[in-house]
C-alpha cells in the first residue's frame, strides 16, 4: 500500500524539524548524507503515525515527542522547552516561580533529589539530596522525564503537592506534603561571622548573583579572612560566575575556557572586576558534592590563580555549558555546547574539583552521594573510561569518608544551621569549623602554596 502524503500542518512541521536537525550543506560529508538517509526513515515514521494511529495524534505532541527522545540520547542536560517552559526558564533566571524548592535530576531511571534550595518549602520540610521521589500526588515518577515532573511539582502559591519518598536506610517510604509557596531564589547571603571573619554564601548563580555579591562584600569591610560557601550551589549563569570571582582576582584575568564543536562555542573568559576583596585578605572557598557547574568554576579559577584555600569534598563534576537556542515558535533547545576548562587546563568533568583541605561532608551514614559521573550517557571525562552501557546507579556511599572520622553520628537539627549560635552551628559543620579555624590561625597564606605544589607533582 502507497503511504499517503502527509497532511498539510504535519508537514510543515516535518519542513521545521528537518531545519532543525541538518546541518547547512555548505561542505556536507558523508556523516551528514547518513543523517539525511535517517531522516527520511523519520518523516516516514511519522507520517504512518499520522494516518494509521488508532487515534489522532496532535502534530506538535508528535514533533516535540521526537526532538525530546533526540535530545534524550546525548546527555544529562540537554533538553527540549516548550513555549511554555522557555517562559518558566526566563523567570527563573530572573529569580523566582511557584514551586516547593528542589533540584531534580533522573537517576537510574528514577527521580531523584539533587539538593533542596535553602528557605524553601522543601528544604524546611527536611528533604534531602539522594531521595528518590516515588510518587507525586500518587502519580509513579518511574520513567517520567524532567519536564513532566517539573509540572507537577510545580503550581499556583498555597496549593499543595505531596510526595512519597523512598530514603536509604529508612524503614519505609516517607509521605511529605508540601504547601507551594513563591520560591524567590536569593541567591546571595553575608553575615559576620567573628569580628573580623565574614562569611558569604552563593546559592546559586542568577542575574543579580554579582550585583548582590557585591553589595554584600562592600558591608563586609574590614576582614581579617573571607569564607565564601559554594556548598550545594548547583551553577547557573556562567556571565555571572565570571563577574563574581573577578570581585576576588580584579580584572583581566582569565577565569574559564571554553572548548566546543562550533568556533562560537570556543572562548576564553576574563573577569571584568572590579576588585572588592584585597589580595592581602585570606580566602577561603567551601566546596561539597552539590557544588556544581558554575561554582566550580569560581572554585576552580581561585583554586589556580593562588587565590583562595579550597576546603570541603570533592564536587559534583559538572564541566560542561549549556546555550539556550530559541526556536521560531517559542520553544527551545538547552544543548550542551562545550567543555570548560579551569585557567590551568583542568577539566573537571565527571571529576570535580578537589580540594586543598579535605573535610567530609556530614551527612546519614551509608547515604549514596549523587555526582555527574553517575548520571545516565554523562560527557567521559578525560581520565574516565568510557562504559556507557553499564549503569551509573551506583553512586559513592558518603559513609566511606566519614568513616574516617572518629565521632558518633550527630542528629542534625530541625531548623536550619544558619539559624542556629556559631558555637552550636560550628559543632554541625565540620567544613564551615574547618575553613573558619584555618583564617583565625592564619594558615590559609601557608597552605596555599603547599596545595598547588603538591598538585603541580
Amino acid at each position: 500500500m502507497r503511504t499517503p502524503p502527509a497532511r498539510p500542518a504535519l508537514a510543515a512541521l516535518l519542513t521545521f524539524l528537518v531545519l532543525l536537525l541538518v546541518p547547512a550543506p555548505a561542505t556536507r560529508a558523508e556523516s551528514d548524507t547518513e543523517l539525511w538517509e535517517k531522516l527520511k526513515i523519520f518523516t516516514k515514521v511519522m507520517a504512518e503515525v499520522n494516518e494509521k494511529f488508532v487515534e489522532r495524534p496532535k502534530g506538535d505532541e508528535l514533533v516535540y515527542g521526537a526532538i525530546r527522545g533526540m535530545l534524550s540520547s546525548l546527555d544529562p542536560h540537554s533538553s527540549f522547552l516548550t513555549p511554555e517552559e522557555m517562559k518558566e526558564f526566563d523567570q527563573e533566571t530572573k529569580g523566582s516561580f511557584f514551586g516547593v524548592g528542589i533540584e531534580i535530576t533522573i537517576r537510574d531511571g528514577g527521580l531523584t533529589v539533587v539538593s533542596p534550595i535553602e528557605g524553601t518549602p522543601a528544604y524546611r520540610a527536611g528533604l534531602r539530596a539522594g531521595d528518590h521521589i516515588v510518587e507525586i500526588d500518587g502519580k509513579a515518577t518511574k520513567d517520567m522525564t524532567l519536564t513532566e515532573a517539573v509540572k507537577l511539582i510545580r503550581g499556583p502559591k498555597g496549593t499543595k503537592v505531596t510526595f512519597t519518598i523512598a530514603r536509604e536506610k529508612a524503614k519505609s517510604v516517607l509521605t511529605v506534603p508540601l504547601t507551594r509557596d513563591l520560591i524567590p531564589m536569593r541567591s546571595v547571603r553575608s553575615q559576620v561571622l567573628e569580628p573580623g571573619y565574614g562569611y558569604l554564601r552563593i546559592i546559586n548563580f542568577q542575574g543579580d548573583t554579582f550585583e548582590a555579591a557585591l553589595t554584600a562584600l562592600k558591608e563586609l569591610s574590614g576582614l581579617k579572612g573571607l569564607i565564601l560557601d559554594l556548598r550545594n550551589d548547583p551553577g547557573g549563569l556562567l556571565d555571572q560566575s565570571i563577574k563574581v570571582t573577578g570581585l576576588f582576582l580584579g580584572p583581566e584575568i582569565l577565569v574559564v575556557e571554553t572548548r566546543g564543536r562550533m568556533e562560537e562555542n570556543n572562548g576564553h573568559f576574563m573577569s571584568s572586576g572590579p576588585k572588592i576583596l584585597s589580595s592581602d585578605c585570606p580566602l577561603v572557598v567551601l566546596i561539597n558534592e552539590g557544588s556544581a557547574s558554575a561554582s566550580e568554576i569560581v572554585a576552580g579559577a581561585l583554586q589556580d590563580h593562588r587565590r583562595a584555600l579550597v576546603v570541603g569534598a570533592q564536587s559534583f563534576g559538572k564541566g560542561s555549558v549549556q546555550t539556550i537556542l530559541p526556536l521560531p515558535d517559542g520553544s527551545g533547545l538547552r544543548l550542551t555546547t562545550a567543555r570548560f576548562y579551569t585557567p590551568s587546563g583542568r577539566s573537571i568533568q565527571a571529576h570535580g574539583i578537589t580540594p586543598d583541605v579535605t573535610v567530609p561532608s556530614r551527612l546519614p551514614r551509608g547515604v549514596s552521594v549523587l555526582k555527574e559521573k553517575d548520571l545516565d550517557r554523562h560527557l567521559v571525562g578525560i581520565d574516565e573510561k568510557p562504559s556507557r552501557s553499564e549503569s551509573r546507579a551506583s553512586a559513592e556511599p558518603a559513609g566511606k569518608e566519614q568513616a574516617a572520622q572518629d565521632e558518633e553520628e550527630m542528629e542534625m537539627p530541625d531548623r536550619p544551621l544558619a539559624d542556629l549560635p556559631l558555637d552550636e552551628r560550628l559543632k554541625f559543620d565540620p567544613q564551615l569549623a574547618k575553613a573558619l579555624t584555618l583564617l583565625k590561625e592564619n594558615q590559609v597564606p601557608r597552605l596555599i602554596p603547599a596545595a598547588r605544589k603538591n598538585r603541580a607533582s
